[in-house]
């Protein structure tokens, strides 16, 4: 077994990820897991330069979609928002 075999995954890249790709699905708390992955991401991208794991394009990829998942969220809030105010009165 080489060296690159044994390397484990960073567990907190595939947290990020999981709660990125799950703030996409759930708009519901997609805010709130948004925000998670984005740190889970962060805190595991430093880690694995730090220690060298695997798992740099799990975090990477977590932090895209968290940043999509809190940019979805405040579209959403807006069209809301506008939609309320621009609605005829009776």
């Amino acid at each position: 077994m080489d060296a690159a075999a044994k390397q484990k995954t960073n567990t907190k890249a595939v947290i990020g990820l999981t709660a990125g790709i799950t703030s996409l699905l759930i708009p519901a708390l997609g805010l709130f897991l948004g925000v998670a992955a984005i740190i889970f991401s962060v805190i595991a991208k430093n880690e694995i330069r730090r220690v060298g794991e695997n798992g740099e394009g799990l975090a990477t990829a977590g932090l895209v979609c968290g940043i999509v998942a809190i940019v979805l969220q405040f579209l959403l809030i807006v069209i809301g928002f506008l939609s309320i105010y621009n609605a005829p009165s009776m």
